[in-house]
């Protein structure tokens, strides 16, 4: 294995594409008056080797190449793709029940949000009794085909602890606000 195939191994970074070199000013300078020549005319169309036939040097590829990419299809879809990665401009968290979860609490961020989370609360407390309670009972005999208790109860749990994470980390924008104003009084 040669140098350049080990550091290409090493890499943690995807290369850079190999058209890169194609950016040299000589070629910029050319993709320039080529707009300039056929500034009433579709790029796309013409023959770049005619009309720059008093240059040397044209590329037997398209100087269209060069051109910046179009960012107003990106804000105008709201994402972008890397390197086959879907990437949103404006993050958003997606709520429990968008996740396909169970959402116990409010989904609208301004109601008051409090009282469900005290009752989700207390429904974990008693849920957690509740598991214990059936943990100490005796098994099932091999006949019963009905799920364990302790099971109902563990994915009850479960759902219960979602809803809170989930409503804790709804709440992190408030938090930041909260904060940057503590932090400007100070």
């Amino acid at each position: 294995m040669d140098d350049d195939e080990e550091a290409e191994l090493r890499n943690p970074f995807p290369s850079p594409p190999s058209h890169y070199t194609n950016y040299t000013s000589h070629n910029l300078n050319l993709l320039a008056l080529l707009k300039e020549r056929t500034s009433d005319t579709d790029l796309s169309s013409v023959n770049q080797h005619q009309i720059l036939s008093d240059h040397p040097d044209v590329p037997s590829w398209p100087l269209t190449q060069l051109e910046k990419p179009r960012v107003d299809w990106i804000i105008e879809d709201g994402y972008y793709n890397v390197f086959g990665d879907q990437w949103f401009i404006k993050e958003t968290i997606p709520s429990l029940a968008e996740l396909g979860g169970n959402q116990l609490y409010p989904g609208d961020p301004s109601e008051d949000r409090r009282p469900a989370l005290l009752s989700i609360l207390r429904s974990m407390l008693v849920t957690y009794s509740k598991l214990t309670t059936s943990l100490l009972a005796p098994p099932p005999t091999v006949s019963s085909n009905a799920t364990p208790e302790w099971q109902r109860q563990v994915q009850w749990i479960t759902d219960l602890a979602q809803n809170i994470m989930a409503a804790a980390n709804d709440l992190r924008p408030v938090q930041v606000c909260s904060c940057r104003s503590t932090c400007a009084q100070i």
